[in-house]
């Protein structure tokens, strides 16, 4: 009898995760490919673009209000900020920015690592 509360334990767990990865973090060097078909009209005002979802990665290039970015998805970073992986229209130079960083919060796509 005791199968019987393991196995429904362990489905009531698979009920109540989360259906995304979102919550997984993207170590330095990580890149991921384009999930969010959003418009390009999104920008950073200086954010810098790491190499992955947290300021201990290094800095690939930085995003100025006048370069467009192309959102790829989202991840929730060690530090429990949300990061989207964008791809720089002016520069080409793709990475990680913080969403508070970003002009509209970011993606609202979670990545699938």
């Amino acid at each position: 009898m005791a199968s019987i509360g393991v196995t429904a334990t362990l489905a009531a767990a698979a009920v109540l995760a989360p259906a995304t990865s979102a919550s997984a973090h993207a170590g330095c060097g990580t890149s991921v490919g384009d999930r969010d078909n959003s418009t390009w009209v999104r920008s950073a005002n200086g954010a810098n673009i790491r190499s992955g979802s947290g300021t201990g990665c290094g800095i690939a290039g930085v995003a100025y209000s006048s370069h467009r970015l192309d959102y790829h998805c989202y991840t929730i970073g060690a530090d429990t900020h949300t990061w989207t992986f964008v791809r720089d229209d002016a520069t080409g130079v793709t990475g990680w920015i913080r969403d508070d960083l970003l002009s509209d919060n970011g993606s609202n796509v979670p990545c699938a690592f």
